[in-house]
């Protein structure tokens, strides 16, 4: 019974004989003879009994003594500090239910916690095998620790990688139990008492668990039989013997911090062998990725797996095998850990841990097998990838149709100048052909159309298919003869062949063509005109020279002798009047129109369709006006409406915006039986998205910028409801030594904050602002609504009273079908809350914010629900507020 450790509190006894009671060790080596009492080995010469089983454990036998072992923990024990006082980890390789300890384990200070600062991470340790390196078992966390894992970890020189999870869909909290059974084998309940996951054995009767060197967690019966293993059940992660069978798979999380299933997954078909998949977010699903042996030489006698070994990743097809990502190091086996891991960004990497040289990646499978380009997202949609370079798609006759998604941030992927239309018409969309470049899933031949085999047949078919977005063309000699691929979203895109592959390919994007864009027939008529009349133009444009030459000169007057410069910093454009006069059509088309001018839908002449303010009240100075410009046009965040261009020309004043093509976020989100609705999974995204832009503002800039004016009318939606932030018309600059300035009261009643009474304003105000809106669009009412009954007119007292009453789902209004997670629901409005403190300082930062929507951090928990704000009336007339608004003109388009 020698162990690595002794316990008093087992069912042996103390007492150590010197005869044949004890187990007798010879070591021929020096003839020398040891009776062991204590000992650390791996295998051990006289045993009672050796379990061992047929099944694939993954690791070395284990040693009983008839099931009757108190508990060979295999490890020494850790002596640990919780409050103050010492206590015990039990953390051995093995645990046993016939020992005197306890089976059942609790995710607090009672478990000795083993913190590795090379990722962050945090484990409560249950089971341990390692020396230098190896496994644990326990409660894992990674950064706050606000929720956890129970998980296998590779573990050593002070980093960790999570390699298998029980409850990756639902993680737990603080307090959370571990127990094992005798009947069902491993239970983990959360703190509330819910039963997440167990291992769900019946009709076995568990003796034990015991974490193998393989770092396979093994359950077995009192006959030494393996009744359950963690290999059976591949996460994200595959060690070194473990096995991916036909019909499991490999599904990512979304990253090493955020633990929901993300885009990717990897699997084995006998028809595909091994293939790795990426799904958007319009449940496509499209392949990137296979591994497959040669066919001919397959047969139906052996088994179909996928497995890592020392030398490569193989997969086993019958009796065909193919290996991939072969280990150029030489390490002995005994010293490392190796694994191969599905990320987050869709990468297959094979990874090693050492002793003493840390993880290090081995093989990025799919980047060496077909090249970095292949990743669908690498960068991002509509986005072209050449040796690891993003960009957008060239111009095609002259007309500009995608734009970087995020300024200068080419691997966020590109958007559509002009978003495609679903009319009958075929006219309104043209396939634009992107030349040299193919399409990661091309490789995939059960995602072709049937039946089209033709190239002009398969273009014809996109372009009267309302949701196809490009035509994607494979053939290997004449284009008669191929595959026609019609994803209905795109990704990125490639440049160059596929590498091992020897078929051509031809890519179309379907764009919509610009309402001013001559005809497609017309262009070399028009081009032969222009050739005949070149020496008219230039007659022309030596006139119109000299004119504008006299025209600078007179604005340079008229501006008090301030001559501008065509470009200010932040790459902001200056355009001439008669530039946004023609692309506005005279200014026909108003979009809105709010304190300070309207608001007119456009079209440069490149194609990108514009919102231009034209600021009516102006009494800002040429130098003002243009310092403001510098600041707003220095801005720039995906979540914010993007500054393109100005006009500053005599009296006129005019701002350049890129076009939201779904309005402001009012329109969306309240109901009243004729608006249309947002489903509950875009609200959410809508709530992240003005988070972000937020965010940005208060702690990203290089002065703080408080918006001040925080409300649906202010976020403005894209084609794809991703929202941004608008109108920075009343906005704050805060420098970063600074908490707070005092200035008038300014902003929209019902979204102002309470301090603002004090005119004390801090970034504060605007995390109020924002919890409102996030309340408006949980909720699907305004904040104030008339058409209420005087108890539930104003939503913070309904909230109020529905907060006393444990019953705050009820502050929602006509719920969707997939608002049936009330959890989740409630989870919302309680972050609502917590940005609606009456202290600010209990508010949190938008940043924090973002996290908590994330999943990242939890709410916190001692916010309250009196909002003595909420019963004090605000002093406003004729729903303005009475103190005066001192503002900037600067606003964005409403």
């Amino acid at each position: 019974m020698a162990g690595s450790g002794f316990y008093l509190n087992s069912s042996l006894s103390p007492t150590g004989y010197n005869k044949n009671s004890i187990n007798m060790t010879a070591c021929p080596g020096d003839s020398s003879t040891v009776r062991v009492v204590p000992s650390r080995q791996n295998s051990v010469s006289f045993v009672q009994t050796v379990i061992s089983s047929s099944h694939n454990t993954g690791g070395a036998p284990y040693v009983t003594a008839n099931g009757s072992s108190a508990h060979n923990t295999g490890g020494v024990p850790t002596a640990v500090i919780t409050n103050g006082s010492y206590s015990i980890s039990m953390a051995g390789s093995a645990f046993y239910l016939n020992s005197s300890l306890s089976p059942t384990w609790y995710n607090n200070n009672s478990i000795n916690m083993t913190i590795y600062p090379g990722d962050s991470s945090t484990v409560r340790v249950v089971l341990s095998r390692q020396d230098s390196i190896g496994f644990v078992c326990g409660f894992y966390c990674i950064g706050t620790c606000s929720s956890y894992l129970f998980s296998v970890v590779v573990v050593g020189d002070n980093t960790s990688s999570l390699v298998w999870s029980a409850n990756r869909d639902y993680p737990v909290k603080e307090d959370a139990i571990l127990e094992l059974t005798g009947e069902e084998g491993l239970v983990l309940q959360d703190s509330d008492g819910t039963k997440v996951w167990s291992t769900n054995i019946s009709g076995n009767s568990i003796l034990g668990m015991n974490i193998t060197e393989a770092g396979n967690l093994v359950l077995f019966d009192s006959e030494g039989a393996m009744v359950w293993q963690s290999f059976d059940h591949p996460v994200d992660s595959l060690l070194v013997g473990q096995r991916l069978y036909e019909g499991q798979k490999l599904i990512a999380s979304s990253s090493s911090t955020n633990w929901s299933l993300g885009p990717y997954y990897a699997t084995l078909t006998a028809k595909d062998g091994f293939a790795v998949f990426v799904q958007d977010d319009q449940a496509e699903t499209l392949m990137y990725y296979q591994l497959v042996p040669d066919k001919k030489l397959s047969n139906s006698t052996g088994s179909n797996y996928a497995e890592l070994q020392q030398d490569g990743f193989l997969v086993n097809m019958g009796a065909s095998q193919v290996t991939s990502g072969r280990n150029p190091y030489e390490f002995p086996l005994y010293s490392t850990i190796e694994f191969i891991k599905l990320e987050g960004d869709g990468h297959l990497r094979i990874h090693q841990l050492s002793s003493g040289k840390g993880f290090q990646t081995i093989v990025d499978l799919i980047t060496v097998d077909l090249g970095v380009c292949q990743h669908p997202l690498i960068c991002g949609e509509y986005g072209v990838c050449r040796e690891g370079q993003c960009s957008c798609p060239e111009d095609h006759d002259g007309v500009r149709y995608f734009h970087e998604t995020q300024s200068q941030l080419p691997d966020h992927g590109c958007s559509r100048i002009t978003a495609l239309s679903c009319g009958p018409s075929l006219d309104q969309h043209h396939l634009m052909e992107i030349k040299n470049a193919t399409y990661f899933s091309v490789i995939d031949l059960d995602a072709a159309s049937p039946n089209i085999k033709d190239m002009e047949e398969c273009k014809q078919a996109c372009l009267q298919n309302c949701s196809c977005s490009g035509a994607f063309f494979r053939y290997e000699k004449n284009t008669s003869d191929g595959y026609c691929f019609m994803p209905s979203k795109i990704l990125s895109l490639r440049e160059e062949h596929i590498p091992h592959n020897n078929f051509s390919s031809a890519t179309f994007i379907k764009v919509q063509i610009p309402f001013d864009a001559p005809p497609r027939n017309k262009r070399n008529l028009a081009a032969i005109v222009a050739g005949s009349s070149a020496g008219v133009i230039f007659i022309i444009c030596l006139a119109i020279f000299i004119y504008l030459v006299m025209l600078r000169k007179s604005n340079s007057k008229e501006d008090g002798g301030y001559i501008v410069q065509v470009h200010v910093p932040g790459m902001l454009v200056r355009l001439p009047y008669e530039d946004i006069r023609l692309a506005t059509e005279d200014f026909k088309e108003r979009l809105g129109q709010g304190g300070f001018g309207s608001v007119f839908k456009g079209m440069l002449a490149d194609g990108t369709r514009i919102a231009v303010k034209r600021l009516d009240k102006m009494s800002q100075g040429m130098r003002e006006f243009l310092a403001e410009v510098e600041t707003i046009g220095s801005i720039h965040h995906f979540n914010l409406v993007r500054l393109i261009g100005f006009c500053a020309e005599k009296s006129n004043r005019l701002l350049v915006y890129e076009y939201m093509s779904n309005g402001s976020l009012e329109n969306w989100i309240f109901y009243d039986g004729q608006r249309p609705c947002l489903d509950w999974q875009t609200r959410k995204k809508i709530v992240l998205d003005i988070a972000k832009g937020l965010a940005y503002l208060h702690e990203e800039c290089r002065q703080r910028i408080v918006h001040l004016d925080i409300k649906p009318q202010n976020i403005l939606l894209d084609e794809n409801f991703n929202a941004k932030v608008s109108d920075f018309g009343l906005s704050k600059l805060i420098d970063r030594d600074e908490n707070q300035v005092h200035s008038k009261m300014r902003g929209t009643p019902g979204y102002l904050a309470p301090e603002l009474r004090d005119s004390k304003i801090s970034v504060k105000a605007d995390i109020y602002s924002f919890g409102i809106v996030l309340l408006e669009i949980v909720s699907g009412r305004k904040n104030v609504d008339r058409n209420h009954s005087e108890s539930s007119f104003h939503m913070l007292r309904l909230l109020q009273k529905k907060a006393e009453e444990d019953r705050l789902i009820e502050i929602v209004e006509n719920r969707n079908q997939d608002m049936q997670n009330h959890e989740e629901v409630v989870r919302m409005i309680r972050i609502g809350a917590w940005c609606l403190q009456d202290d600010p300082t209990r508010r949190p930062s938008m940043s924090v914010v973002v996290k908590v929507l994330e999943g990242v951090l939890e709410v916190e928990p001692s916010i309250t629900f009196k909002f003595f704000h909420a019963i004090t009336p605000t002093s406003v007339a004729n729903n303005c507020v009475s103190s005066a608004v001192e503002a900037s003109v600067l606003s964005n388009p409403r």
